[in-house]
C-alpha cells in the first residue's frame, strides 16, 4: 500500500558507524524504550504481541504508535520532516523509500547490515527491490523488508460450488463456473453474479477500488492495466512516457477498469478502498473482492466467510497473457533522528531472525523471509499461503520517485474522472496523465 501525501525535508543524511552483537547493542541501548510506528490494522496488532519476545530477550520496553490507514501518511511523514522524536523505528509505505533515503529520514543499513552478516539475498527479491533499495536496482538499502502485501481477489468458493448456480452459469455461458484465471473470465463471472439473489438476499458481482482521497482508485486500476501492458516510461529512456502510459493496450485495460464498474459493484460504492472491501464481502454482498493479501487471515477467521467458504486467486491474467499484481507491503526502517540507535538496530537484528519470522507468519504477518516462504511446508500451511507466493512472484509497483506523492495525486484524480464520474476517454485520462507526470518530473529536473 502507498500513502496521500509527500513532504519534502532538509534532514541530513545518516549511516550506521559501527555495528555489535545482540546482547551488545541491548546493553548500549541502557534499556531505553523503543517506540514504533505503523499503520493502523491487524497486522500491527499482531506485531505488538509478537514484540513481547523482543522485550523479554533485550529488557527494552516497546512502545507504539498507529495511525489509521487515511492519516498514516499525512501524520508520519510530517514527524519525519519536522525531525520529531516520537518514532524511532518506521514501518513506512514502499513509495517513501526515494524520500526517506534523499532527505535523511531512514538510517541506510548497509554497513550494519554487512557486519551483522544479514544478507538482502535472504529475502524474496521483489520485496528488496520494493520495500528497501532506493535507487532502485541498487544495494542501498534503508529498510529490512518487514510486511509483504500484495492486491489479489478473494471469491466465494461456496456460492461457485452450489448445483444450482453452477447449472445457470454453465446454461448462461456455455462453460464451467470456474474461479476467473483472466480479465475477460472475471468480468463474465462477475456479471452473472450482478443483482442475483443468494439466500433471500441481492448479491453484487465484485468489490473494487474506487477510492479517491488518497490511493485507492490508483492501487485497483494498476492492478488491472499491468496486466494489459501499461508501463511507466520506456525501459531504454527513463521518464519517456508517450506510447507507454497511454499505449494501446493501457487503454484497453482502463476501458476495462470502466467497464466493471459500471457493470458489476454495489450501489453506492463510488469511494472504497481496503475496509469498505473486507466489509462488503464479510457481510455477503458480493461474489468477488479485490484487496490486498493482509485481509486474508481474517476472511480465514470469519465465521460468515471463512471455514473453506472463500478461496484466493492471483491477480488475473491480460487479453495478451501477461500477468502482474500490484505490489503492497512495507519495510521496516531505523528513523535517523532517533535517540536510541542501539536499541532500534537491535530490533531490526532480532526482527531479521528465521524463528522470529516463522512466529510472524503464524500470527497473520507477512513475512518476506525466503527461509520461511520457500519452506517445503509453506505452502500447505494457509488456504491462501500459495496464492501469496505466487502473486508475490508478478509484482509491480507505483513510482517511488521523491516526487511520488505528485504522482499519485495525478493519478488518482484522472483515474477517478474517468472510471467513476464518466468524463473523458480512456485515452484522454491517459494522456492527461502523461501531462501532469511530465511536469511534475521537470519540476525535479528528471527531464
Amino acid at each position: 500500500m502507498m500513502t496521500s501525501l509527500y513532504v519534502k525535508g532538509l534532514l541530513a543524511a545518516a549511516t550506521v558507524a559501527s555495528s555489535m552483537s545482540f546482547g551488545a547493542l541491548v546493553a548500549h541501548a541502557n534499556e531505553k524504550e523503543l517506540t514504533l510506528c505503523w499503520a493502523t490494522w491487524d497486522p500491527a496488532n499482531a506485531l505488538v504481541e509478537l514484540s513481547k519476545d523482543f522485550e523479554a530477550s533485550s529488557g527494552i520496553k516497546m512502545k507504539f504508535e498507529f495511525v489509521p490507514w487515511p492519516n498514516f501518511a499525512d501524520r508520519m511523514l510530517n514527524e519525519l520532516n519536522s525531525g520529531g522524536k516520537l518514532c524511532d523505528l518506521m514501518i513506512g509505505d514502499s513509495q517513501w523509500i526515494g524520500g526517506a533515503a534523499e532527505n535523511g529520514w531512514y538510517v541506510k543499513l548497509n554497513d550494519f547490515f554487512d557486519e551483522e552478516g544479514i544478507s538482502m539475498d535472504a529475502f524474496v527479491p521483489a520485496t528488496v527491490t520494493g520495500y528497501s533499495e532506493w535507487p532502485k536496482n541498487s544495494p542501498n538499502y534503508w529498510s529490512l523488508p518487514a510486511f509483504g502485501d500484495v492486491v489479489g481477489w478473494t471469491y466465494r468458493k461456496d456460492w461457485f460450488e452450489r448445483p444450482e448456480i453452477q447449472s445457470a452459469f454453465k446454461e448462461k455461458y456455455g462453460r464451467d463456473l470456474t474461479p476467473p484465471a483472466t480479465f475477460d473470465e472475471l468480468k463474465q463471472v462477475a456479471e452473472f453474479f450482478q443483482g442475483r439473489e443468494i439466500d433471500g438476499k441481492t448479491v453484487y458481482g465484485a468489490s473494487i477500488y474506487t477510492e479517491r482521497g488518497s490511493e485507492g482508485i490508483t492501487m485497483g486500476v494498476m492492478d488491472v492495466l499491468y496486466s494489459y501492458g501499461f508501463k511507466y516510461d520506456n525501459p531504454e529512456k527513463p521518464y519517456d512516457m508517450e506510447g507507454f502510459v497511454n499505449s494501446d493496450g493501457a487503454v484497453k485495460g482502463l476501458e476495462f477498469y470502466k467497464s466493471l464498474y459500471d457493470c458489476c459493484v454495489a450501489p453506492g460504492t463510488s469511494n472504497t478502498y481496503m475496509g469498505e472491501g473486507i466489509d462488503a464481502y464479510k457481510s455477503g454482498q458480493v461474489a468477488m473482492q479485490m484487496n490486498f493479501a493482509f485481509t486474508w487471515p481474517g476472511f480465514e477467521a470469519d465465521p460468515n466467510v471463512g471455514g473453506g467458504k472463500t478461496g484466493y486467486l492471483v491477480n488475473p491474467a491480460g487479453p495478451g497473457g501477461e500477468q502482474f499484481a500490484q505490489l503492497g507491503g512495507q519495510g521496516i526502517s531505523v528513523v535517523a533522528n532517533t535517540d536510541n540507535m542501539d536499541g532500534a538496530l537491535a530490533y531490526i537484528k532480532w526482527f531479521a531472525q528465521k524463528d522470529v519470522q516463522d512466529k510472524w507468519w503464524s500470527m497473520g504477518g507477512f513475512s518476506c523471509l525466503r527461509a520461511v516462504v520457500e519452506d517445503p511446508n509453506f505452502a500447505k500451511s494457509q488456504p491462501y499461503a500459495q496464492t501469496f507466493l505466487d502473486s508475490m512472484a508478478i509484482v509491480k509497483d507505483f513510482w517511488a520517485e521523491p516526487a511520488y506523492a505528485s504522482l499519485l495525486q495525478a493519478s488518482q484524480k484522472r483515474f477517478h474522472d474517468y472510471v467513476v464520474a464518466g468524463n473523458g476517454t480512456a485515452k484522454e485520462a491517459l494522456d492527461g496523465l502523461i501531462a501532469d507526470w511530465t511536469e511534475t518530473f521537470e519540476d525535479e529536473g528528471k527531464l
